[in-house]
């Protein structure tokens, strides 16, 4: 990072000099007078203290929700100490990139850890150092398996809006055929996707759990797409694949997900970390950069960047991505927080997400007006109807400190995690009671 180096007025007059002007207008004697600007129309600086104060007074008012019933893509779920004690470490917070992988041998090997942790939970055989966000991931993937005689694809109706949205950016820069799946009882229409598949199709991208929570019927999604030769891209939760089927339990060819979940904050969105691992055959597409394991001249283990002097370096033309960085900091934290919880750990954060969305939809149904969408299995999410605006309700909730689901129509898509404990649950619907 560049520092700004103060200097007195008599170094101004030394550097004039050897320049051969006398003031520093004259630096910009080239420049219209009409264009030059005397002042700059800001407010006088303050003192530190001053700023201090004024920073303390605005982030006052914000509202810090300790009980929170709200996912869609961001999850509030329990970050073990260890996480920010091992992160926060200057070696690896200060660390940007390594371009010298050299010298990097502790930045590699972590992610070189992470990447390891990540094909294990998701099954596949290949993992890259991360991309920026899940959004982003599941675009990329879309890339990934485009073809010269395949380029169309298929996305479920029921992925996240905001990944679609950044799905359909993508594909339009490219002008790839983009085709979206009706829904039938908010999952995929097996039936629209059969009429829709065809022997020049690219690939289908299906999100399990799906924006409403449910459990997508991923394996017969996969079998329909490659009878086709298309390929599947799952995109996920990294939490629900804890207890879940895998990637290659369900015989997809590439897995996504926003990797929040793992160990980052909530952070007003961000930053957060992009997901991708695929099967061994798609590595050479797979985009960024992928860390390996080697030895030394001396026989000693040490770390390299694989595939980093890839198509988007040397063959931009023909490039499929134009990623060349990766979310390091982000991705050590996933780490982290898998290494703490271990298998076992986070199997259990899963099954307690659960249970918890269970307790609660049932609960939540003892009150008129609230209904189950669906009687379709979900892992952690549910869409429920509501008695009344639910904008309105959930404007109530926040003024009880409650930060509810999310208004989806005049529906609300709930969520709850390992944080969300029976009192705080029963406590909800009495307040939810209250106020209707």
């Amino acid at each position: 990072m560049a520092s700004y180096v103060v200097n007195t007025k008599k170094q101004q007059q030394q550097m004039l000099k050897e320049l051969n002007m006398e003031t520093l207008d004259d630096l910009y004697i080239d420049v219209p007078k009409s264009v030059v600007l005397k002042s700059l129309d800001i407010p006088e600086g303050k003192s530190e203290l001053e700023v201090y104060n004024e920073m303390s007074e605005t982030a006052a008012k914000n509202t810090v929700f300790k009980h929170i019933f709200r996912g869609a893509g961001a999850y509030n779920h329990y970050i073990p100490s260890i996480v920010n004690a091992v992160v926060n470490k200057e070696e690896f917070l200060t660390s940007y990139t390594p371009y010298q992988p050299e010298i990097a041998q502790g930045i590699l090997q972590s992610i070189f850890e992470y990447q390891t942790q990540m094909c294990e939970l998701t099954g596949l055989d290949v993992s890259n150092a991360s991309v920026y966000d899940g959004a982003v991931a599941a675009a990329e993937a879309s890339l990934m398996i485009q073809e010269r005689k395949r380029s169309d694809i298929i996305v479920a109706g029921t992925v996240n809006p905001q990944v679609l949205a950044v799905i359909k950016t993508y594909c339009e820069s490219r002008d790839v055929n983009l085709t979206i799946l009706k829904t039938d009882d908010y999952s995929v229409d097996l039936k629209d996707l059969k009429s829709k598949l065809h022997d020049n199709i690219a690939g289908v991208v299906v999100q399990s759990p799906n924006y409403y929570g449910i459990i997508e019927d991923v394996k017969v999604i996969s079998e329909l797409t490659h009878s086709h030769g298309g390929k599947v891209i799952m995109h996920t939760n990294p939490i629900a694949l804890a207890l879940l089927k895998n990637g290659k339990e369900l015989d997809v060819d590439i897995c996504t997900a926003e990797g929040q979940p793992l160990g980052m904050p909530l952070s007003f969105g961000g930053p957060y970390l992009g997901i991708m691992t695929c099967k061994k055959e798609l590595m050479r597409r797979l985009p960024g950069r992928i860390v390996g394991q080697t030895v030394d001249t001396n026989n000693k283990r040490c770390f390299v960047l694989t595939l980093q002097a890839r198509e988007q370096h040397i063959r931009r033309e023909k490039a499929s991505s134009n990623i060349c960085s990766n979310q390091a900091l982000c991705a050590m934290r996933a780490s982290v927080y898998c290494a703490a919880l271990g298998p076992d750990g986070l199997k259990q954060v899963a099954v307690n997400s659960a249970s918890n969305a269970h307790y609660l939809a049932k609960q939540l149904a003892t009150i008129d007006g609230f209904k189950l969408k669906t009687k379709k299995e979900f892992f952690n999410e549910f869409l429920m109807s509501c008695p009344t605006d639910s904008h309105k309700l959930t404007d109530l909730l926040a003024k009880r400190g409650i930060l509810a689901g999310l208004p989806v129509e005049n529906n609300i898509l709930w969520c709850a995690t390992e944080m969300n404990s029976k009192k705080e649950i029963d406590k909800l619907v009495e307040t939810i009671k209250e106020v209707l």
